[in-house]
């Protein structure tokens, strides 16, 4: 497995995508996927390349395709992946990682690999380049940060297409649920009280 060749290949796809899917967010997932495979005795050989490759097709959270880009990306990554010469046996698993890694999808993994892929994806939304990739994709959405009359909807329905303050409730707190492997439920758990920090001295401050 030649993983240089993969990056050299790769990386331009990843240099012009927005912050919160651009390579530094593959170089995040990709080492939290390794740790995890470590840790769970995961196949590296599956787990890496899926987490390379998850993003190489980015479809915007608003665009009516969304919820293909993992269907989507799990064949172009095997494109890629035939051209570079990897090993065949394993290009239906890390197909199957990559298509099962999508939250809106909503798909459990079917093996220890994708969960290890999924898991590390997802962590990746959580603590605190959780808050700033938030910050990022709600920008470009062009949402505000919070309802001025209600920042934290006590008395109104959650709404995080227009107040980036919602998202955390409709979906960012709840990822720590959906984890399949310890370490990264463990993990998790830290993320997750870093950013409850966070809202609570964001509080003090509106």
């Amino acid at each position: 497995m030649n993983i240089e060749a993969l990056e050299n290949r790769i990386r331009p796809y990843y240099e012009a995508q927005d912050s919160g899917h651009d390579w530094a967010h593959i170089k995040r997932v990709v080492r939290t996927a390794t740790q995890l495979a470590i840790a769970t005795n995961a196949d590296i050989n599956i787990v890496q390349p899926a987490a390379y490759l998850h993003d190489i097709v980015n479809i915007p959270k608003d665009h009516p395709d969304r919820s293909r880009a993992s269907e989507l990306a799990g064949e172009k990554a095997i494109k890629i992946l035939r051209e570079l010469q990897f090993e065949e046996k394993y290009f239906s698993q890390i197909q199957q990682a990559i298509i099962e890694h999508s939250y809106s999808k909503g798909l459990k993994p079917s093996s220890l690999e994708a969960a290890c892929v999924q898991d590390a994806d997802r962590l990746d939304a959580l603590g605190a380049i959780g808050i700033l990739r938030c910050c990022s994709v709600n920008t470009m959405l062009k949402s505000q940060f919070y309802d001025p009359e209600d920042p934290f909807a006590s008395k109104r329905e959650l709404n995080d297409k227009k107040w980036m303050l919602d998202h955390y409730e409709v979906k960012l707190f709840k990822l720590a649920d959906t984890l399949v492997t310890e370490p990264a439920k463990k993990e998790a758990q830290s993320r997750v009280a870093f950013m409850r920090n966070f809202l609570s001295q964001l509080k003090s401050e509106i």
